[in-house]
């Protein structure tokens, strides 16, 4: 319904966790190509290549609003200090 009825902005929440990642692929690139601008709540990484921007929500009640690039950095940071401290309990 999205694509017929090409709204500027879409709201997507959870809607690829039912489909495959090619699927899920060609359902991103298409609203970009028609000039769908996408909202999406989702936990899958996959999806990140098709954001440009990121709101996140920390357990502490805490908000931020990132480039992507920037949100990757701090994921691979926090995701070292993760191992860092595995190995530590080694």
């Amino acid at each position: 319904r999205m694509f017929s009825h090409k709204p500027q902005f879409a709201i997507l929440d959870e809607c690829t966790s039912a489909v495959s990642i090619d699927v899920e692929g060609n359902m991103y690139t298409h609203c970009r190509d028609i000039g769908i601008t996408l909202f999406t709540i989702s936990h899958r990484k996959t999806l990140w290549q098709y954001h440009e921007m990121v709101l996140s929500f920390g357990r502490d009640k805490t908000c931020q609003f990132l480039p992507m690039a920037d949100f990757r950095k701090q994921q691979r940071a926090l995701e070292d200090a993760t191992m860092g401290a595995v190995d530590d309990a080694k």
